[in-house]
């Protein structure tokens, strides 16, 4: 998949891309509660635009491990003031929807077209969810996870992390071809289900995923893969980030989810310089 058109606006994955992090949540890891009213909410969605971001990812169910499980209504009510608010003000933006919940996917279409599905699940927290995405033709982000955001972290193993990935992937990736789909991009899931050891094992070797043939989203930003190797909290991990999504763009990243769009708008524009030789 060389680029997709969405909301009238072309996706090209000549050139690795940026997608910025709205999170509704009052829990996130790093920056849960900050953005809770509509002036906080526009003025975020502002800022990421303004510092070139090419989607704008927006979550409203904390992923955390041990994070607070929330029901379907509490998700919409936090999910529909931002997609109001992107709709009136930036209508041909690209946005993706952080949601394992078909339900969700479906009323959130209806309502405002068409977006990209990040699921954090890649399928496995809701039965209904590649139907869904196959019915109305939507991008889907199938990100791997090992149990849910409530216990993934509850001494996860692995044989060979990287392979098990792998192999996740494919039967998934199959199922949906068999409902006709093919908009597909995957997530390893970097630190959902995963030790210190298995995120760097899986950045390391990430050049394997490029075999499934589709693009590859990388979620680092502020994670503890890197908090915890450096000694450092959420709030001092930028430079971290920044040195964690350089090597995942070498290894093939063509999405870096971010916190902070401008520092990854950045670290794009100089790979592209130095890798493949693109000055714009």
């Amino acid at each position: 998949m060389k680029s997709l058109l969405i909301n009238n606006t072309n996706i090209s994955f000549e050139s690795p891309l940026v997608m910025g992090i709205l999170n509704l949540t009052p829990d996130s890891f790093f920056d849960g509660g900050k953005y809770l009213n509509k002036w906080q909410i526009k003025d975020r969605i502002d800022v990421i635009l303004n510092e070139n971001a090419d989607i704008i990812d927006i979550g409203a169910y904390s992923s955390r491990p041990g994070a607070d499980h929330i029901g379907e209504e509490e998700e919409l009510k936090r999910l529909i003031p931002a997609i109001t608010i992107i709709r009136e003000h930036y209508p041909n933006a690209v946005i993706s929807i952080d949601t394992f919940r078909a339900s969700v996917v479906e009323k959130i279409y209806n309502e405002y077209g068409e977006f990209i599905v990040n699921d954090i699940s890649g399928g496995t927290m809701d039965d209904k969810m590649y139907e869904t995405v196959a019915k109305y033709n939507l991008p889907y982000i199938m990100m791997h996870i090992k149990g849910t955001p409530q216990n993934m972290q509850h001494n996860p193993t692995y044989d060979n992390v990287v392979e098990e990935v792998y192999s996740f992937f494919e039967p998934r990736i199959n199922a949906l071809k068999e409902l006709g789909h093919d908009k597909i991009i995957i997530d390893p899931g970097f630190g959902f289900g995963k030790t210190l050891e298995h995120n760097y094992d899986i950045l390391r070797n990430m050049d394997r995923y490029k075999d499934l043939g589709y693009p590859i989203l990388v979620g680092v930003s502020r994670k503890s893969m890197i908090c915890k190797l450096l000694g450092c909290n959420p709030p001092k991990a930028l430079t971290g980030t920044i040195a964690i999504n350089t090597l995942a763009l070498d290894k093939g990243a063509d999405i870096l989810r971010v916190h902070d769009v401008r520092e990854g708008y950045e670290t794009v524009k100089i790979f592209n310089a130095f890798k493949k030789g693109i000055i714009d």
